[in-house]
């Protein structure tokens, strides 16, 4: 029996972020660019490259509390907005986790015992309220409503349905975290890339609205460059028959995972994010040894689980505030504690993991404006 796939949300940008939000206008919305917004007893990361020393710019904010956690949730993902650093893997890309409470203090004892039931094996089918009073707590997920009319997905106005979710760049380094509430103080002189609300979707809303020439368009430029016959292969995949032996054809071990890729992003093209908490990355290039050897939590040491991905259309769209900053990358894979861990008064975010895939056709992504 075939696995249960896990829901997948597509972020994609939204309407620019003007003045300076603050208070749960600011860090319950997720967000590109800008600056790195504090939750209430929780510093802001302020992390700086390890390979130049210079602070990191903020790629993505997301603000993602899971069902069944009395946690709100913020994940800043940073890097390098240096020439030469933004390929510099780990040491120039960082992310961070950010909880606090949301339930008074008195009940924290008992909401830190609820947040250690919480498993990924269990997606908490059917369950819809925010904190079950029954006795087994359910499992993560993110908690967002995207309305019941799929077909009407282009029209909505994601920006008013969906002010809970924000992506926020991240920075490398944890260090010199900025106090609570004096996230905004930060120098003037520090790399930021201009601030775009962040809005969602559901993956499936998109499937209607395939735009086949453009995906023709890109394969036949991946066809020319490496000489492989893409166009048959591509009107049998988007097919329902989901018979997918065709792959296994012609292509090649790496340009099927890149034909795979670009097959599943057809569908939205302008994706900058997609989020499956506990689902499957979207590989962009064969994965390495990294993805089955992830580094446990460095605080609980319990396994890492796939969250989120940042993908290639969101390296155009990160626009410079200050002159001469650029990052580029193929897509960005961010894992994170399966039992998303917070210790009692803990006021400094943790660090997470992520691994870079570099875009082995820059070319082809480059030459699409994503708007």
């Amino acid at each position: 029996m075939a696995a249960v796939l896990k829901p997948v949300l597509l972020g994609l940008r939204d309407a620019p972020v003007h003045g300076s939000p603050t208070g749960p206008d600011a860090w319950t919305a997720s967000k590109l660019g800008g600056i790195p917004d504090a939750l209430p007893t929780v510093a802001a990361p302020r992390p700086v490259c390890q390979r130049c020393g210079q602070p990191l710019a903020l790629i993505v904010q997301v603000y993602c509390p899971l069902e069944g956690s009395p946690f709100h949730r913020l994940l800043h993902v940073f890097a390098c907005a240096c020439p030469g650093c933004s390929t510099g893997g780990a040491r120039s890309w960082k992310v961070f986790r950010s909880q606090c409470l949301q339930v008074p203090e008195r009940e924290a004892q008992d909401a830190q015992t609820q947040e250690n039931s919480l498993a990924a094996e269990d997606w908490c089918e059917g369950a819809d309220d925010w904190g079950s009073d029954t006795e087994e707590a359910p499992s993560p997920q993110l908690t967002l409503d995207f309305g019941n009319d799929a077909s009407s997905a282009k029209d909505v106005d994601w920006t008013a349905r969906l002010q809970d979710l924000r992506l926020q760049d991240a920075v490398l380094g944890a260090a010199h975290p900025v106090p609570p509430g004096e996230q905004t103080a930060l120098s003037p002189g520090l790399p930021l890339f201009l601030p775009y609300y962040i809005c969602v979707a559901d993956e499936d809303e998109y499937i209607d609205f395939v735009n086949l020439d453009h995906a023709h368009s890109l394969l036949r430029d991946y066809q020319q460059r490496e000489g492989i016959a893409m166009d048959q292969l591509l009107s049998r995949s988007l097919s329902n028959d989901g018979d997918e032996k065709y792959e296994k054809t012609v292509i090649k071990s790496g340009d099927q995972t890149f034909y795979k890729f670009m097959k599943r992003i057809a569908a939205c093209q302008e994706q900058i994010l997609r989020y499956s908490w506990s689902g499957e990355p979207l590989f962009l290039t064969c994965p390495t040894s990294e993805v089955t050897e992830l580094p446990a939590c460095s605080q609980c040491g319990g396994r890492r689980i796939f969250e989120f991905q940042l993908m290639p259309a969101l390296v155009s769209m990160l626009k410079s505030a200050n002159l001469g900053l650029s990052v580029e990358f193929g897509t960005i894979l961010v894992y994170t504690c399966e039992k998303s861990c917070w210790p009692p008064n803990h006021q400094i975010p943790m660090e997470e993991f992520c691994i870079i895939q570099e875009d082995p056709d820059e070319l082809l992504f480059k030459s699409t404006s994503f708007y």
